[in-house]
């Protein structure tokens, strides 16, 4: 098992949110080869001020261990990103249709083993070893899969974000709300529904959670 962690990186360059559009040619900002000595000093640095004890213990193997970090080219447009994205965050362990065949002690499952260019193999495991295989990509708690940092985390977001789009000349899209086509409710079939508040996709807002949690659960 190996921990791996992706970076998207804004194409875009200046100085006290002076910024520029910035034409990318295929190539990076650092060499990937010394990025990955980079990271791997960072992350022994880091592991040694928390915690010196197991940094002792695992400082040889650390470092005899190759750091890898691989440079992917720009991509070419806002869906390439979403469809990159989209790829982790909505993507399990193991889908339906890799699954061969299931009785009482095995599992049996295609893979591609990329050690023989992709080359489609067929593995059987127990039940145990087949559960604890699929719970190492269970995150754990206060873990998520996508964390957004800079001008697009939610604290800076909210100040930094229309100043970029002024200095870009960027028009943000503004959502209008559909009117649902829903009309009765759906619990007691009889009232009509009426809209009271339209919040966005993030969550609602604080005043309209506390009245939520405040209300009284409905009864049949």
């Amino acid at each position: 098992m190996h921990t791996w962690i992706a970076f998207c990186l804004p194409g875009r360059q200046g100085q006290k949110w002076n910024w520029q559009n910035m034409r990318g040619n295929g190539k990076f900002l650092f060499p990937v080869k010394a990025l990955s000595k980079v990271f791997g000093a960072k992350y022994c640095e880091k592991l040694k001020e928390r915690s010196p004890d197991k940094h002792t213990k695992v400082k040889k193997q650390l470092w005899e261990k190759p750091w890898v970090v691989f440079g992917k080219k720009p991509f070419g447009n806002p869906n390439s990103v979403v469809e990159y994205l989209g790829g982790y965050t909505h993507k399990i362990a193991i889908s339906n249709n890799r699954i061969k065949s299931i009785d009482d002690q095995n599992v049996s499952f295609h893979y591609k083993d990329y050690r023989q260019n992709g080359q489609r193999k067929s593995m059987t495991l127990k039940h145990e070893e087949f559960i604890r295989r699929f719970a190492l990509h269970i995150l754990p708690k206060g873990f998520v899969k996508i964390r957004h940092y800079g001008f697009l985390s939610s604290n800076w977001k909210r100040e930094k974000l229309k100043i970029l789009q002024d200095k870009l000349k960027v028009k943000p899209q503004i959502k209008v709300a559909k009117e649902s086509k829903i009309r009765k409710c759906q619990c007691c079939k009889t009232g009509n529904l009426h809209t009271i508040l339209v919040f966005d996709q993030r969550r609602p807002p604080a005043c309209y959670l506390g009245i939520s949690q405040r209300a009284a659960p409905y009864k049949k």
